[in-house]
């Protein structure tokens, strides 16, 4: 295989890495009233009140809750703002 070829192949990962959609997770803390967490859901991911509480649901009864998934990029601003309200969220990379 030519020095060209690995280039190409690695250029292709990358491009499919970038692809890749990530997911933001939320996590059940024993800090914030479930009130305040389907608040954040619908000012932060803009949910109506029935999502956001279906997702507070989740959170609490399973201990997490896939509130979006799409670009890094966008996962990590609201990861960012999940935070700045101070719930956990992380951001893991989806299953394909």
């Amino acid at each position: 295989m030519s020095q060209a070829g690995v280039i190409t192949e690695i250029e292709t990962r990358d491009e499919d890495v970038l692809d890749t959609p990530w997911n933001v997770v939320v996590h059940n803390d024993p800090v914030n009233l479930m009130s305040y967490v389907t608040m954040v859901f619908q000012r932060v991911l803009g949910f109506p009140r029935d999502k956001a509480t279906k997702h507070m649901l989740e959170v609490h009864h399973k201990g997490r809750s896939l509130v979006w998934s799409g670009e890094r990029e966008r996962a990590e601003a609201i990861v960012e703002q999940l935070h700045g309200h101070l719930l956990l969220a992380t951001l893991e990379k989806a299953e394909l």
